[in-house]
C-alpha cells in the first residue's frame, strides 16, 4: 500500500471513529433525557395522589402542574433536538465510513495494479530469457 493511501485510510479511520464516539455520547444525552421524563411522570403522579389525600395539596395542584408542564415541554424539546442531532450524525457517520471504504477500495486496486504490472515485468522478463536460450 502506497504511503498517501495508508494516510488516507488512517484518516479516514480517525473521523469514523470521532463520529462514532459522538453518536454514542448522543445515545447517552438522549437515556437521560428519557429518564428526566420519567422521572417527571412519576413526580406529577405522586403530587396527585397527594393531592387526593390532602386538601391543602389538592388546591396547589394546579400551579404544580402548570410548573410541571412547563419542565416537561422544555425535557421533550431536548428529545426533539437530541433527534434531529442523532440523525446528523448518523449521516455524517455514514459519508465517513463511505469515503473510508472508498480509500480502501482505491489502495486495493493500486496494490492489485501494482502486483498485475510487476508479474507482467516478470514474465516478460522469462520470455526474453527464453528467446535468448533458443536463439543460443
Amino acid at each position: 500500500m502506497t504511503a498517501w493511501a495508508h494516510s488516507l485510510i488512517r484518516i479516514s479511520n480517525y473521523e469514523v471513529e470521532t463520529l462514532q464516539k459522538r453518536l454514542a455520547e448522543i445515545a447517552e444525552r438522549r437515556t437521560l433525557g428519557q429518564m428526566r421524563l420519567a422521572v417527571l411522570d412519576a413526580e406529577v403522579q405522586a403530587e396527585r395522589d397527594r393531592a387526593r389525600a390532602d386538601a391543602q395539596a389538592g388546591m396547589m395542584l394546579q400551579a404544580y402542574m402548570q410548573g410541571w408542564a412547563g419542565r416537561k415541554g422544555a425535557a421533550e424539546a431536548d428529545l426533539m433536538v437530541l433527534d434531529a442531532e442523532e440523525e446528523g450524525a448518523r449521516d455524517a457517520l455514514t459519508t465517513a465510513f463511505e469515503e473510508l471504504k472508498k480509500f480502501e477500495h482505491v489502495a486495493e486496486q493500486t496494490r492489485l495494479n501494482a502486483l498485475i504490472a510487476a508479474n507482467k515485468r516478470e514474465t516478460a522478463t522469462f520470455d526474453e530469457m527464453g528467446l535468448r536460450k533458443r536463439a543460443s
